[in-house]
């Protein structure tokens, strides 16, 4: 039993490399398939995303479903990961090619439609990012963009922005200090 629980049945280097190529092979799928995959899983793309951890799983695991074996794979593929996500900050080309950029999803108050299509996003989905953002719709923003990582970052038009407490208090010396400048000015008529 215990042989059956911790005995792997495939070489390490096998199971090493299995992990390793898997990895690699679903991270290029993923890069390929766009950041609205991490953006916003809908149904479809959440089943999408069940399936091919069911469908890779096989390639990662082998004929060996033992215990040391299934921990081997994790440790390789969090290893990998690791050393990817690292290798990403030092070296501009790596990261790029394994985040990608910014796409423009709206500017100066106007969607790119062209990128929206090309990112399989309707309007209804950036329209709600811009509300959770403090905006009422695109005609509110300066600049909407999907970064690598699936998040929407919405920069609104300056008359659009809300005040901070620093702005009001600002505002409030101001007009104290225009409030006294009057009060001056009639004492002196």
């Amino acid at each position: 039993m215990l042989h059956d629980l911790f005995g792997m049945g495939v070489p390490v280097a096998d199971k090493v490399i299995r992990s390793a190529a898997v990895f690699l092979v679903v991270v290029v799928l993923l890069r390929m398939a766009g950041k609205r995959e991490l953006a916003q899983l809908n149904g479809f793309d959440f089943v999408v995303m069940l399936l091919l951890s069911n469908v890779v799983q096989n390639a990662v695991i082998g004929p060996d479903d033992s215990l040391t074996g299934g921990v081997l794979g994790a440790v390789v593929l969090l290893a990998l990961n690791a050393v990817l996500v690292r290798a990403a900050l030092f070296l501009p080309w790596l990261s790029g090619l394994v985040h990608g950029r910014a796409s423009v999803l709206a500017e100066h108050g106007a969607y790119r439609r062209r990128t929206l299509l090309r990112l399989g996003l309707r309007p209804a989905d950036v329209d709600e990012a811009i509300q959770e953002q403090g905006g009422d719709d695109v005609a509110d923003t300066r600049l909407v963009t999907l970064e690598p990582g699936g998040a929407v970052v919405v920069r609104l038009r300056d008359a659009e922005q809300s005040a901070s407490a620093g702005d009001v208090a600002d505002l409030q010396a101001r007009l104290e200090r225009i409030e006294r400048h009057l009060e001056r000015l009639a004492g002196r008529y």
